[in-house]
């Protein structure tokens, strides 16, 4: 259960944010249960990568669908996140 709800948009990152480190810290994501993405949620994790990095750990995200996988390449962070 990766915690992170069907929509990762501008409406659910913020209520988001509280967990952030938490999140980062749990090594493996579970992207499955995303249908929906947008910018905002590209953005929250790459943040996610940045609070992993600065706790010293690895971050990797499994799952990732098709709109997540070519907003990541759009914005050029597809191999910063490494969706897989």
């Amino acid at each position: 259960m990766s915690g992170l709800p069907e929509k990762l948009d501008l409406h659910s990152v913020p209520g988001l944010m509280p967990r952030a480190d938490m999140l980062a810290a749990s090594g493996t994501l579970d992207l499955s249960g995303v249908r929906q993405v947008d910018s905002a949620g590209v953005a929250f994790l790459v943040e996610l990568q940045r609070r992993a990095r600065r706790q010293q750990r690895d971050l990797s995200y499994t799952g990732a669908g098709e709109r997540l996988r070519r907003l990541a390449a759009f914005f050029e962070v597809d191999t910063l996140l490494k969706l897989a």
